[in-house]
């Protein structure tokens, strides 16, 4: 058959490379709306919940057991319950109702509920929604750090240059798990270089990522996954009260933590009961409140292809996000995993979070090229970081970064470097050579790197563990080594786990260890003229690009 030139050129084009898929409930491949999706409703007798989105008490699941326990604001239930959902949907968008009159609506609602209130609106209007109801008034982004290698001078680099760049938390993993203890270390020593106050995780096994926490590695923690089916969480040997109990494990060690779900794992895992993907993410988001957890990852995270592919999927990753921030918890909001291979179709993605803002934008932005990424690559990494300025630019929106010059990113890799190598050599590791700093200042991925020794350090990493070096034990190996400045703050940092003040929601640290969190930066949008707004110092920063033209030096 002769074929359409034009139709030739579009069937070409990368978007033609994603998968798509039409609905089908059945197997939980619906976004919002499956015909297996409840009716809420909900029945209070003697100050507990008996009935909840048409199913008795002694037909609940665990989960619906912890739900009804535990998540939802009894004493308001029935009130808000009644309430027209479209009635709450137009209050989400009211620049005359507050925050906390919607608060007290939301925070007593079922899954099948929120669901049906969200599902009222178009994507405009969640993102007004979401500006209104994310927890922090100052929005903020995380970035991964990572590499092929697991190289800790080139983690310590990346880590410096990504806090110079305005990042506020940061995330590493592991290519092999043993090398756990040097990804940490390197993140941590290499992110106060760059900024003090810097927040760093390293996601792993529950286990090893909480022994990490309570010897001083890390400062929080975020992959404590939760699900919408009971399978799935059996399938994991967890229960909602597992969760909970591990969260309460690391708040009692001063440790921020927040879960992690998303649209569309259930599906993956294949135990969805035809369930829609929305309404399945709404019963981990109430996990995640009745748990006591501060916040919740979520914008689908890592199952991004799985409601990418459906129609709708897109809007209802952005309504899991606004979900988050109804039930009042801090909201990492995903854009992190790849899921396309159209510019476009990744950048429209992210504008649902990027416009009106979050607590953190992107909970994964890779600060290395994408193929250093162990997160299984980024929507965004090291290479798009001018354009994302320059959108903030072009918009006047905070999304978290800021422009850098290259002599100052050259010296603050020059110093991460030289800081971890000092570490190394107090505590009696494997010597990081002056070949490796002068690789990591300059390098843009790990193919800039000259190889170590995996297996001495692999062997060096665990003794980390078995001689029980912790953060102190790193604080006074940058003293030594003459990095005081460094070592008072990551002492600091230290300090701030006995205090406790950034466990509450959506807490990051300014320069001077000030918190900043949903306590006392509160979010108080109502319409125009309120809320945050990028002015003074910051904007004059995003402004004025290296590549924009001087007319004083023209």
């Amino acid at each position: 058959m002769k074929r359409s030139k034009r139709f030739e050129i579009l069937e070409n084009r990368p978007v033609h490379n994603d998968g798509f898929v039409k609905e089908w409930p059945e197997v939980g491949l619906i976004a919002i709306g499956s015909p297996s999706d409840p009716i809420p409703s909900i029945k209070v007798e003697n100050g507990k919940i008996v009935e909840m989105d048409g199913k008795k008490r002694e037909d609940f699941d665990f989960i619906d057991s912890f739900l009804a326990n535990h998540a939802i604001n009894i004493e308001n239930a029935e009130k808000a319950m009644a309430m027209d959902s479209l009635s709450i949907a137009r209050m989400l968008t009211d620049i005359n109702v507050s925050r906390d009159e919607i608060i007290k609506i939301t925070t007593a609602l079922t899954p099948a509920k929120l669901v049906e209130v969200v599902d009222k609106l178009n994507v405009v209007e969640m993102m007004m929604a979401v500006q209104k109801m994310r927890a922090r008034r100052t929005p903020s982004n995380q970035c991964h750090v990572t590499n092929l290698r697991d190289n800790p001078v080139q983690i310590a680099a990346d880590a410096a240059e990504s806090a110079l760049r305005g990042f506020d938390e940061m995330e590493t993993t592991v290519g092999i798990v043993r090398y756990a203890p040097f990804n940490a270390l390197s993140l941590l020593v290499g992110g106060q270089v760059g900024r003090p106050g810097i927040l760093t995780q390293c996601s792993l096994e529950e286990a090893t990522e909480l022994k990490l926490g309570m010897l001083g590695y890390t400062a929080y923690a975020e992959t404590i996954s939760v699900y919408g089916t009971e399978d799935v969480f059996v399938d994991g040997d967890d229960t909602p009260y597992s969760k909970a109990f591990l969260a309460s494990a690391y708040a009692s060690r001063g440790l921020k933590m927040r879960f992690t779900s998303g649209t569309g794992s259930e599906v993956q895992m294949g135990y969805a009961e035809g369930k829609s993907m929305l309404y399945l993410e709404a019963r981990c988001i109430m996990i995640t409140k009745g748990a006591g957890s501060q916040g919740l990852q979520n914008g689908s995270v890592s199952c991004i292809g799985v409601p990418a592919a459906v129609p709708g999927g897109i809007r209802a990753v952005l309504g899991e996000n606004l979900i988050t921030t109804m039930l009042d918890l801090e909201v990492a909001s995903s854009n992190d995993q790849t899921f396309t291979h159209s510019d476009i179709r990744r950048t429209a993605r992210t504008m649902m979070q990027f416009l009106p803002g979050t607590d953190f934008i992107c909970s994964g932005y890779s600060c290395t090229p994408n193929y250093d990424n162990m997160f299984a690559g980024s929507n965004w990494d090291a290479e798009d970081y001018d354009d994302w300025v320059i959108m903030e630019r072009d918009l006047k929106i905070d999304a978290g970064l800021v422009p850098v010059k290259e002599e100052d990113v050259v010296a603050i890799r020059n110093k991460a470097a030289k800081a971890i190598q000092a570490v190394f050599r107090e505590l009696g590791l494997p010597a990081i050579t002056d070949e490796e700093v002068e690789a990591a200042t300059y390098a843009h991925g790990s193919k800039d790197m000259p190889a170590r020794n995996v297996v001495e350090d692999l062997k060096a990493a665990q003794e980390l563990l078995t001689r029980g070096v912790t953060g102190l034990d790193i604080v006074k190996a940058l003293h030594k080594g003459g990095f005081q400045e460094i070592s008072e703050r990551l002492l600091n940092l230290l300090k701030q786990r006995i205090v406790g003040d950034y466990l509450h929601a959506s807490a990051i640290f300014d320069e001077n260890y000030n918190v900043i969190s949903a306590v006392n930066d509160i979010n108080d949008y109502m319409g125009p003229g309120t809320g945050y707004r990028l002015e003074g110092e910051k904007w004059e920063k995003i402004k004025n690009i290296t590549n924009a033209l001087d007319p004083d030096k023209m």
